[in-house]
């Protein structure tokens, strides 16, 4: 794996969909890079310091989240002296998102007041009264020709269809909801997910004429539903919960046909590979070289100096997971499944249970079996998918980045002093990684996966 040298960035960082840039926020300044050489393609000066960013999906647009102002700028590639500022005065703005049609911006006020849908075209816009959420409750199909905005008045939710093409609104429906948390499309566009607050355990599946379809509740006591993920074939819906089980629905009857426990013991049979972080110290012995006088003097005490690397080893079963107890006393206790991501293919589930951050669990939903294990010496930060295989890369902080694939699992030693890794993400075709430190990335080229290669555990 390649590396490229190291550039500064303050914010947010994203690679367009169409693979050939990546906009870095830098304070007020939004840069915009050439993925190949990361040289510099345009740079843009926003009016404050940028809070979120996101790309267009034809990759000729991007938006600038000014929160602090609040305010929101758009800017385009194509013709960089063109720009568009939007502010919602008094009302505010708490988050902004692109259409699929690449033409609209819609922005959610403060307080949920209401969200406007602002044309680049004609400068129209249209207000859809009290949504539910700032950042949440708003779901596009895939073939970017509806949306669904989740709102809520006189203590009930409602879901509202909309066209992306008129903006006009087709058909608003009831959601027996308490509290809704979020909805989703299913990638196929067949169906909509939508599910409560952590409060009330209830999953709903509608279509999208407002036909209820299913209702899931897998236990009525205790804390419920924390995250919920399409596999991108759309045949499979995985929901984690707190009780730190996952819970796999098909898309034919929406019954539970697997259920996987996040256990902080493994035992016995079990076909997992289970890897399990250590160092390996490398010893420099310099005593016998031949060194001037003056630098033996200032390493007479170091004469062996000690440098740390990382490896993956082979565990058996059973083995004990590292896993620390949630604090009764507090609200959102750290258990359940916080992270839940699908393979491209959709075979593949990795997991992360809260309650055990330091270890990464793969799931074989082909087979139905746990297929790997990964433990950490520190908690897993992030983990994302390579978008065009099944392979897994992590970070967790340290200098180091890991990857698993069906043959195997390694780790790879960032060649940076002092970089830490805090944050990942792929390039749409899997060509490449941004690795994000505290202030400052660097991209990485990642090789092609050969699936008969094997893969050694080691650097």
């Amino acid at each position: 794996m390649e590396f490229t040298e190291t550039y500064k960035q303050t914010g947010p960082c994203a690679f367009s969909p169409n693979a050939r840039f990546l906009a870095v926020a830098v304070d007020y300044r939004l840069v915009i890079r050439d993925v190949l050489t990361l040289k510099v393609v345009q740079l843009f000066s926003c009016l404050d310091k940028i809070t979120y960013i996101e790309w267009a999906l034809d990759s000729e647009y991007i938006l600038c989240g000014l929160f602090k102002r609040p305010m929101i700028q758009a800017w385009s590639l194509a013709q960089p002296e063109w720009t568009c500022k939007i502010d919602e005065g008094p009302a505010g703005i708490s988050y902004a998102r692109w259409s699929p049609d690449s033409r609209h911006i819609l922005t959610t006020s403060e307080f949920q007041l209401r969200l406007t849908v602002w044309s680049l075209l004609n400068t129209a816009c249209i207000h859809v009264q009290w949504p539910k959420h700032g950042s949440k409750g708003v779901s596009f199909t895939k073939d970017g020709k509806f949306a669904a905005i989740c709102t809520r008045r006189d203590c009930k939710d409602y879901v509202n269809l909309l066209s992306c093409y008129t903006w006009e609104i087709m058909g608003v429906f009831a959601v027996d909801t308490l509290d809704l948390s979020d909805i989703q499309w299913s990638p196929d566009d067949s169906a909509i997910v939508i599910w409560d607050s952590p409060l009330e355990y209830k999953v709903l599946i509608y279509s999208p004429d407002g036909r209820c379809l299913s209702k899931y509740q897998a236990y009525e006591s205790g804390l419920g539903v924390k995250s919920v993920s399409w596999s991108p074939c759309s045949q499979f819906l995985a929901v984690g919960s707190y009780d730190q089980m996952i819970r796999v629905l098909n898309h034919l009857t929406w019954k539970v046909f697997a259920e996987f426990t996040h256990l902080s013991t493994v035992r016995g049979p079990c076909a997992a590979a289970v890897f399990k972080e250590v160092d390996e110290p490398l010893q420099l012995d310099v005593s016998e070289l031949s060194l001037s006088d003056e630098f033996a003097k200032r390493n007479a005490d170091n004469a062996a100096e000690t440098y740390i690397q990382v490896r993956y080893d082979l565990m058996e079963v059973p083995i004990t997971l590292p896993s620390q107890k949630p604090q009764a006393d507090k609200p959102n206790p750290k258990q359940g499944i916080g992270l839940m991501s699908w393979s491209n293919d959709s075979q593949y589930i990795c997991t992360r249970n809260d309650s055990m951050p330091a270890v990464l669990w793969i799931w074989d939903v082909q087979h139905l079996e746990l297929a790997a294990i990964l433990i950490q010496k520190d908690p897993v930060r992030a983990a994302a998918w390579d978008p065009t295989c099944p392979r897994l890369v992590l970070c967790t902080g340290s200098t180091n980045l890991y990857m698993w694939t069906p043959s195997g699992a390694y780790c790879i030693n960032a060649p940076f002093p002092n970089f830490s890794i805090f944050d990942l993400k792929w390039n749409s075709d899997g060509s490449c990684l941004l690795l994000k430190d505290k202030e400052s990335f660097c991209c990485a080229a990642v090789p092609l996966l050969q699936e008969s290669s094997d893969y050694s555990s080691e650097d």
